[in-house]
């Protein structure tokens, strides 16, 4: 791939953005009749009126759009981002116990009041994002002082690590799950993986060393705990004492957090620790180019060792993998990375994008049909994946061409 093909990738990736992305979720996902946002729109473009709000979607409008505030300072992405900011503090927010409640219906009333750690770090790094982006101090000490509720209530004192979900008043709940199809057991991959998404985040802006303490276990638990040293993959879910309960590999985490964890070392700033992870990041794309890329550049969805368990092509994992794969070309100057972050777009363009409704579809089969029944804006199906990754692909393009300028110029 010449600079050419760099400069046409990206441009491909900003027009998917300005012209797709950012006007779907900007014209139609405000709900006018009681504030806030929707909480589900159905692949025809349906909107469920009467439809639960969930935290994740709310505190993933609010990063997105506070991070597209800081690509380019246009007032509809700072109205965005407030109005989301201001629904969570409002409804979201449980003032008798601190946290964030994890549904609410469509007035605002709490529907389930479980606090899940996954969804108490989204707001972390929701509201990290906005205080950067908007100077506010106000959103960055909302985000510390759950950090430090975090930090008190739901870390694992004696192995290390995070316990799962919590009943309102902080005492741990009985059902561990994150969703129906999760293992119940204490402690999973995914949210560790985004408390430390989070963590990194917070750390960027506040530079405390309780933070700085926090987010260096948190890589180390990946390192010596989650990664699986001989197969270069996650493991998904734990008891407390690290025990794993599933060998089944989930390809999208695994090409997601090869860039997540080396974008948290080079935040913590632990050269050794750095280094270590490039070797170990490189090793886990690898594996999942050999076990989980398929022959037209995309991702399945899940599988073992041997095995593909669910063969489907789900929109976040195509997303991550552009990303893993440019994050990986970075770190080794292997062409063939650059060759398939490439393919895997042209996937998302042929197959993922919705050009009739807008938006990504939320996954093709094998053979590339289209599933009808999923949603297209749900508690899950989120502006997050497809928007971040567009600002990482082009941030690092950027970047690519500038580093192959400057080695020409000498």
């Amino acid at each position: 791939m010449d600079n050419n093909d760099v400069i046409d990738f990206q441009k491909a990736v900003k027009k998917e953005l300005t012209e797709n992305l950012i006007p779907f979720w900007v014209q139609h996902s405000l709900d006018h009749e009681h504030g806030g946002f929707i909480g589900r729109m159905t692949q025809d473009f349906k909107i469920e009126s009467g439809a639960p709000k969930g935290l994740i979607l709310n505190s993933r409008i609010l990063w997105t759009f506070s991070a597209l505030y800081q690509w380019q300072q246009k007032p509809v992405f700072l109205e965005m981002a407030q109005r989301a900011y201001e629904y969570l503090l409002e409804y979201f927010h449980d003032s008798e116990n601190g946290g964030y409640f994890w549904m609410l219906d469509a007035k605002g009333n709490a529907l389930d009041r479980i606090k899940k750690v996954y969804g108490q770090a989204f707001v972390i790094y929701a509201f990290s994002e906005f205080a950067r982006a908007a100077h506010r101090p106000d959103a960055a000490q909302h985000a510390k002082e759950l950090f430090n509720l975090m930090e008190d209530k739901c870390r694992d004192k004696t192995y290390n690590g995070y316990f799962e979900n919590f009943n309102p008043d902080w005492s741990l709940a009985d059902d561990c799950r994150l969703s129906e199809k999760d293992m119940d057991e204490k402690k999973s991959m995914n949210s560790h993986l985004h408390i430390m998404e989070a963590y990194t985040n917070l750390y960027r802006d506040c530079r405390e060393e309780p933070v700085w303490q926090a987010l260096h276990t948190l890589i180390g638990i990946f390192q010596n705990h989650i990664i699986h040293r001989k197969r270069h993959c996650f493991m998904l879910f734990f008891d407390e004492t690290w025990q794993h309960k599933t060998d089944l590999i989930s390809f999208g985490h695994d090409i997601e957090g090869s860039w997540l964890l080396i974008e948290s070392a080079e935040v913590l700033g632990d050269d050794s620790m750095l280094a270590r992870q490039k070797d170990i990041s490189l090793k886990m794309v690898e594996a999942v180019i050999e076990r989980g890329l398929y022959k037209d550049g995309s991702l399945f969805y899940e599988g073992t060792v041997n095995d593909i368990v669910d063969s489907d092509r789900h929109w976040w994992p195509q997303a991550e993998a552009v990303v893993g794969f440019i994050n990986a070309y970075q770190l080794s100057d292997d062409d063939q990375y650059l060759d398939k972050a490439l393919r895997c777009w042209q996937f998302i363009e042929n197959f993922i994008v919705d050009n009739k409704h807008g938006e990504w579809v939320w996954r093709v089969s094998k053979d590339g049909s289209l599933y009808t029944n999923e949603y297209k804006v749900s508690e899950w199906k989120s502006p997050y994946h497809g928007i971040r990754a567009c600002l990482e692909i082009m941030n690092r393009l950027d970047m690519i061409n500038l580093a192959e300028g400057e080695e020409h110029l000498r």
